[in-house]
């Protein structure tokens, strides 16, 4: 099936916009943009004149379809598995609940892409996965080999534990733990790769230290939950002692440290901006971070909601930080193409160019404009909602 997209302003992130354009789709991917293409017989063609076209929006820090809405149990949730500070062995896809309710309006709202992550609440707490926002069974959601490690400094792990009188109740032992973890998982990884050679060196198989094998080799990049500045400097310089593939989440306090984060080229998903300031580490949280730390060259900055439904409002979210000195350029990034980089998907989503999955959104307005609504989305080629 053909479908051609045609006359709306067509802002493919990656290269030009074009001001009244056609997209064209077949067999679930993007076959062609421009201005002057001839469209094939028997296409199924859509007017979005007057409409802005974007890649599918990308929201890559999530609990959708892991804590799940409604929740199960009061005070229990999929996304934390509260047994004991390291769950690395535990997967959010094992979570994964096709009918949640956030799946809908968020996606209505125009993401086509999200990423689930495991909670805070452990020093590792497993790994999350990238869904599609279309599908009947996990499976189909999933986009396989998308996995990727989540760890958390700060006070959620102290809290959670520090109410048991057991270790990490401070700042100190989350590290501690960590530090050793990662030694521990070092040790293993090299004694397997010693074991190829002599079997006898093999060593006694360990789940949740097989789980962070790719952690330490570099092959699976970490997720790491930090608010405080302080957090976010001591999560680099246990990356950098282990050599880790990494991302900070949340980066609240980055405005603080951005000469920090240039240097170090470091990724930073910013969010979430519409919670209570329910934790002393967020009590610097200003809408101006996202801006400020636009202006750093070296920043990848993505942009979240860290929730569930709340995603559907995430663009909305974003006209406040563009008020407050983010560009649309940067902000149109942050929920796209950046987000596909961190996530590891950018030579399939996050942008409009020929060869990557058809996954589009058309919104009659500026997309993060409050009075703007998302008129179509399509994923894989896919239309899920066209009111156009």
């Amino acid at each position: 099936m053909i479908t051609a997209i045609t006359g709306g302003k067509v802002i493919t992130v990656t290269g030009q916009t074009y001001e009244k354009a056609t997209v064209l789709t077949e067999d679930g991917k993007i076959k062609a943009i421009g201005t002057d293409l001839t469209i094939p017989e028997g296409a199924q063609v859509i007017d979005a004149s007057g409409c802005w076209v974007t890649p599918g929006l990308i929201d890559c820090h999530t609990h959708i379809c892991n804590f799940n809405e409604p929740g199960t149990l009061p005070g229990m949730y999929d996304g934390n598995e509260m047994s004991g500070p390291i769950q690395a062995q535990v997967r959010a896809m094992d979570a994964v609940y096709p009918d949640d309710y956030a799946i809908v309006p968020v996606r209505e709202a125009g993401f086509t892409t999200i990423y689930s992550t495991p909670g805070s609440g452990n020093v590792i707490g497993g790994t999350g996965i990238s869904l599609k926002l279309r599908g009947h069974t996990p499976q189909e959601m999933a986009i396989k080999g998308s996995e990727q490690m989540k760890f958390a400094f700060g006070e959620n792990p102290k809290r959670n534990y520090g109410n048991r009188k057991q270790m990490p109740m401070t700042r100190m032992g989350i590290v501690a733990i960590l530090r050793e973890t990662l030694y521990n998982a070092k040790i293993y990884s090299d004694a397997l790769l010693a074991a190829k050679d002599d079997p006898s060196k093999a060593p006694k198989p360990d789940f949740k230290l097989d789980a962070l094998v790719p952690v330490v080799r570099g092959q699976m990049r970490c997720r790491i939950h930090a608010h405080r500045s302080d957090d976010i400097l001591t999560a680099i310089s246990i990356a950098e002692e282990y050599n880790l593939d990494y991302v900070i989440e949340h980066c609240t306090e980055g405005f603080k440290i951005k000469d920090v984060l240039n240097e170090k080229h470091v990724k930073c998903v910013v969010g979430p901006h519409l919670t209570s300031p329910s934790k002393l580490e967020i009590h610097n949280r200003t809408m101006d971070n996202p801006g400020i730390l636009s202006k750093e060259e070296n920043i990848t900055l993505c942009l979240t909601a860290d929730t569930g439904s709340q995603t559907s409002v995430l663009p909305m979210t974003i006209g406040f930080f563009i008020r407050r000195g983010l560009s649309f350029e940067d902000a149109i990034k942050g929920v796209t193409i950046n987000a596909a980089k961190v996530l590891q998907l950018d030579d399939r989503i996050g942008s409009l160019e020929a060869g990557k999955d058809a996954d589009i959104a058309v919104f009659d307005g500026n997309p993060f404009d409050s009075m703007s609504l998302c008129r179509l989305v399509m994923i894989d080629g896919e239309i899920y909602k066209n009111t156009l």
